[in-house]
């Protein structure tokens, strides 16, 4: 015959050994999150900061933000997301050709609506296959790429992460 005392002590001790591992698989997940890097800002060397200044404000609709630094170099602060930022900074020689495989990505809610727009600031954009319309990812993500005034390719695409 089982003992009701031993049967009540091992169910507390097995409650208090589930507490005690969902606890550290908690705090184990809490820390591995915390180490690994997030995404902070981008910073572009430009050529003509007011043209790009104006591109990414006027195109991307990217708001500007004060300088925290004061610095004497020319740089330029702007939000691009509820915690990332893309910094202009000026002094670049020339604007080389680059390849749209080296590219940054944005999301928006209604990538048609972002199209006309561009086609309204007569933005040429393209597919990943040289096509002048969206291609849709494997995973039903429907994207298009641009360059900006020092032919940075942007990726704009309507993911719902």
């Amino acid at each position: 015959m089982v003992n009701p005392k031993t049967t009540i002590m091992f169910k507390k001790q097995l409650i208090v050994l589930c507490i005690a591992f969902l606890s550290i698989t908690v705090i184990a997940a809490t820390a591995a999150a915390q180490n690994a890097p997030k995404a902070d800002h981008v910073a572009l060397y430009v050529k003509d900061m007011d043209k790009s200044v104006a591109f990414y404000e006027k195109v991307m609709l990217f708001k500007p933000l004060a300088d925290p630094f004061h610095s004497e170099e020319h740089v330029v602060w702007l939000q691009t997301g509820e915690h990332t930022q893309l910094h202009l900074i000026q002094g670049a020689k020339d604007i080389p050709d680059r390849d749209m495989n080296i590219h940054y990505a944005y999301s928006v809610n209604d990538l048609a609506a972002f199209m006309k727009r561009l086609d309204e600031l007569h933005i040429k954009y393209r597919s990943g296959n040289g096509e002048g319309k969206p291609q849709t990812r494997p995973d039903g993500v429907k994207q298009i790429y641009f360059q900006d005034p020092d032919n940075y390719w942007i990726e704009v695409n309507d993911d719902k992460f």
